[in-house]
């Protein structure tokens, strides 16, 4: 195996469909990649698929090593960009050093890590019996590792390649939850003498809702909420609000259309403006392309009833996002968080996604009912869904010894062992398969789970070196 095979199956897989829910076609890549290269495969009731390499001749007393990556993606776009994930392939660039999709997410997030292993899987090097694991579904809920039963691999070592940092070895995971609530709304009718404008705050960077919940960037939804709630004191009728995508990503765009008084419209946009300037003046490191507009457009909504209104919006800017604690253990690690992700009005019903992510349970569930808490102050009916645990660290794991002596053996210096504040698979593999050893590591991504996702390519040549020594050096 080497990065330029690992690039062309990653290639192939930027071609194939393979949105969270909608795993099929790569489902059937996978199957008939086993086929065609003679190697036994097995497909789950859940869609998981394992494909099998016996051992090489010699190595047959080699402990089986199970590989494992995800086979679904982040699929989000710029609004004005035109594409369509479920027809077109990911167009993407590479520049100083980078591939990257500027308009979409690229799907290295896991594509890379199916890559390799489709790269292993096709190489003739003198190793011990693989199997490789491809699970659905995890962006959404981690449905594929839920849905694993006992006996679908037989390997007692795993090695996740779902991380996004190169020269990090990861032991830990944090655990995690969603949670939604909900509205239903009254409409009213708009007041005579009333125009309606469209509030836009865009072009933040958006990002990972575990990996980058720390770094202080840009919630376009927090953002556009608190210049409604500061609106509250002129004479506007709300009409709808809409913002986010994913619970795993931090909002990057969010509008309101609201009807104002005609001989407010200039105050409306004046204000607009002025607030477009505090964003840059306050997210000028973090997300220096954001900003906030108000143009005047058509709708055939009524407006939402004035106090509802109200109501929904000093909500919404009520409900927690961001970091809430750091861990007093490891030095820089996030502990527990929450995410503000969407908001939808569908049937005048508003829905409202967060996310919730701890390293300890009992912090994570203390989340959940804080945010659980601000919406019931504002009458919203609440659901917690999609928990999943965290993946406690093993410091005494040989999986991790071995890659630890492979990386110094390659580079001449210790890779960094860490716990991430991302949720993993590894946490519901211990829970399913408790005696499974693990570790995780990957190449360096950057944006995942937005568009501008990029994947650095020196980095991916150490990533494959390093797979590849520890899979030949494994025993």
């Amino acid at each position: 195996m080497n990065t330029e095979s690992v690039l062309k199956y990653f290639h192939e897989i930027t071609r194939i469909p393979r949105e969270s829910g909608h795993e099929e076609p790569m489902t059937a890549y996978l199957q008939n990649f086993a086929k065609e290269h003679g190697l036994p495969v097995k497909t789950d009731k859940t869609g998981n698929v394992v494909i099998s390499k016996p051992a090489s001749a010699g190595k047959e007393d080699v402990p089986i090593l199970v590989l494992q990556a995800h086979q679904d993606m982040v699929c989000e776009k710029n609004a004005d960009f035109e594409f369509d994930f479920l027809t077109q392939p990911i167009p993407y660039v590479i520049e100083d050093g980078w591939m990257i999709a500027k308009n979409t997410t690229l799907g290295a997030d896991d594509g890379i890590g199916i890559a390799a292993c489709l790269a292993l899987l096709d190489s003739d090097q003198p190793m011990g019996r693989l199997e490789c694991l491809f699970t659905i579904s995890e962006e959404t809920g981690m449905d594929g590792a839920f849905g694993l039963e006992p006996g679908f691999f037989e390997g007692k070592t795993l090695i996740n390649l779902d991380s996004e940092d190169e020269g990090q070895l990861f032991v830990g995971c944090a655990g995690g939850m969603d949670t939604t609530a909900t509205f239903e709304v009254h409409r009213e009718a708009l007041r005579k003498g009333y125009k309606t404008l469209k509030i836009t705050v865009s072009g933040a960077l958006g990002g990972h809702s575990g990996d980058d919940i720390n770094k202080e960037r840009a919630n376009a939804l927090r953002c556009l909420v608190r210049f409604l709630f500061t609106e509250l004191q002129y004479d506007f009728q709300l009409i709808t609000l809409d913002g986010g995508n994913k619970p795993n990503a931090i909002c990057r765009e969010a509008y309101a259309i609201l009807a104002v008084p005609a001989d407010e419209v200039q105050d409306m946009q004046e204000d607009t403006a002025a607030f477009n300037d505090l964003l840059k003046a306050e997210f000028a490191a973090s997300d220096p392309d954001v900003k906030a507009t108000c143009e005047a457009v058509q709708t055939d909504l009524k407006p939402i009833e004035e106090g509802e209104a109200a109501n929904l919006i000093a909500t919404l800017l009520s409900v927690p996002h961001g970091v809430e604690k750091m861990s007093v253990d490891i030095p820089g690690l996030v502990e527990t968080s929450t995410n503000l992700a969407a908001a939808h009005i569908k049937d005048n019903v508003l829905s409202v996604i967060t996310s919730q992510r701890s390293s300890v349970s009992s912090e994570l569930h203390a989340m959940a009912e804080r945010v659980e808490a601000a919406f019931f102050l504002g009458s919203f009916d609440v659901e917690h869904h999609g928990e999943y645990p965290g993946w406690k660290p093993n410091l005494q794991s040989h999986i991790l010894k071995v890659a630890l002596d492979s990386y110094r053996q390659l580079f001449g210096h210790d890779p960094e062992v860490k716990a991430i504040h991302a949720g993993l698979e590894c946490g519901l593999f211990l829970e399913k398969f408790p005696d499974l050893d693990m570790i995780s590591f990957g190449p360096t991504l950057r944006g995942v789970h937005a568009p501008g996702e990029k994947l650095e390519l020196a980095s991916l040549d150490k990533f494959v070196d390093h797979l590849n020594h520890v899979v030949l050096n494994f025993k």
